[in-house]
């Protein structure tokens, strides 16, 4: 079953189709051999039901609608040209200014096509005129994007939060240091990288900044920096469920681009048409992925599944490994959607035995930034195809490939550092019981 999957995903055909699909032929087939009770199909309206009931996955729509929100009303885009305005007089302060963006665009968007995108379109032009190494230019901007992923509020750990049965405000807390550590960790390169490599970073003619400039900036940094704050201080202080703040980022949103110019009947018509597909697209799998795993459960597939991984040579350590490797190769050919919602679940079992109940918010942050690394990663890194899509024709592909190898690597460095010190993922949740 899970062989016709994988198939059915490469033929390009819609997941939800193929989820769903593929369960009704396996549940026809498991009944004609007598392996599969069909009661089992009985249950799927009550499981379908319960995913519509989910407050949890309310709050999708919310983070998407703030993102699209802030991107349709050109918000990112000054916020990107006013730190570039800051930083552009330090050497490398251009891709420091992408870092620094990409991490707050990040926080309010949670959507890494997004950030990657609008980044790209705006960035990368003045990066190249200003004499930026190829490379590093779109290296940079690339895995700033991916940030998204692991920098709350993502909504990749809204979807992980759900199908591990985890509070999602924990996990927001709980991601937060690596996501921290994985903006330094970036920005750290570009000033290393700079000050190593000058013709790589060409300084850019220094002159003192206005009156009016700093004003400026003010003027368009407080703003995305109120927001952030409103949504997850209202989650991290307890006043807000994550669903709650995706509502309060959504009106945000909102008051920001009318008070900035950016609000009109036609960008909430593009703003609104873009929640919907991507909320729509989000539910359809879930339920083409409840169908599946109900059947999948039915013919025995999850204890098969369950008893491979906890059978494993080196217990924890055999799990862990087999478990990211498989993550990190999913990632390459399906999205994070499809991912949590057939992969998590088939490891959850083993997970609450192997690592125990009190782990999983851990195993959650290390799922998200695993992801994020195989989303950078050539050849087939989907921020990779994203800026590809807005890069000038005359940049290689090889460019973008190369440039992106050294994040990989401080990504792979990242992830490995919260696998082996939990704590740097545990503290802020534990804290926030204290």
């Amino acid at each position: 079953m899970f062989i016709a999957l994988v198939i059915a995903l490469l033929s390009g055909y819609p997941v939800a189709f193929c989820l769903g699909g593929i369960s009704v032929l396996f549940a026809l087939l498991g009944i004609g051999l007598g392996v599969f009770d069909p009661l089992f199909v009985t249950a799927l309206p009550q499981r379908i039901f319960g995913v519509m009931s989910n407050f949890t996955l309310l709050a999708i729509p919310g983070f998407v609608f703030m993102g699209a929100m802030l991107e349709t009303s050109g918000i990112a885009e000054r916020l990107l040209e006013s730190m570039g305005t800051l930083l552009g007089r330090l050497r490398g302060g251009l891709a420091l200014a992408v870092v620094l963006v990409g991490s707050l665009l990040a926080a309010t968007t949670g959507v890494v096509a997004a950030t990657v995108t609008t980044m790209g379109m705006i960035s990368l032009p003045a990066m190249l005129r200003a004499g930026y190494n190829r490379s590093l230019a779109t290296g940079v901007i690339a895995a700033s994007g991916t940030l998204g992923q692991i920098i709350p509020p993502s909504i990749v750990l809204v979807v992980l939060g759900d199908q591990l049965g985890i509070s999602v405000g924990d996990l927001f807390l709980g991601s937060l240091i690596p996501g921290i550590l994985m903006a330094l960790a970036f920005a750290g390169y570009v000033v290393v990288i700079s000050a190593l490599k000058p013709e790589l970073a060409p300084q850019q003619a220094s002159s003192n900044l206005s009156f009016s400039q700093i004003l400026n900036l003010l003027k368009v940094m407080t703003p995305p920096l109120g927001l952030i704050f409103l949504v997850l201080g209202s989650i991290f202080f307890g006043l807000a469920t994550p669903t709650e703040a995706g509502t309060l980022g959504a009106f945000g949103a909102m008051g920001l681009a009318a008070m900035n110019g950016g609000f009109s009947r036609q960008a909430l018509s593009r703003v609104c048409d873009e929640t919907l597909r991507t909320t729509s697209m989000v539910m359809a799998i879930l339920i083409g992925s409840t169908s599946f795993s109900l059947v999948f459960r039915g013919i025995g597939g999850d204890e098969l599944i369950a008893d491979l991984l906890l059978n494993l040579p080196g217990g924890k350590f055999g799990f862990m490994t087999i478990s990211m490797l498989t993550i990190f190769l999913l990632g390459f050919f399906i999205d994070f959607f499809e991912i949590a919602f057939i992969a998590v679940p088939l490891l959850l079992p083993a997970a609450r035995q192997l690592l125990g109940p009190d782990a999983l918010i851990w195993l959650g942050v290390v799922i998200g930034a695993n992801l994020q690394t195989s989303f950078l990663t050539p050849p087939f890194g989907f921020a990779l195809f994203y800026l590809r899509g807005v890069a000038p024709k005359e940049l290689p592909t090889r460019d973008i490939y190369f440039g992106a190898l050294p994040f990989v690597a401080l990504q792979l460095a990242i992830l490995v550092l919260i696998i082996a010190i939990p704590g740097l993922v545990n503290w802020l949740p534990n804290l926030a019981y204290s």
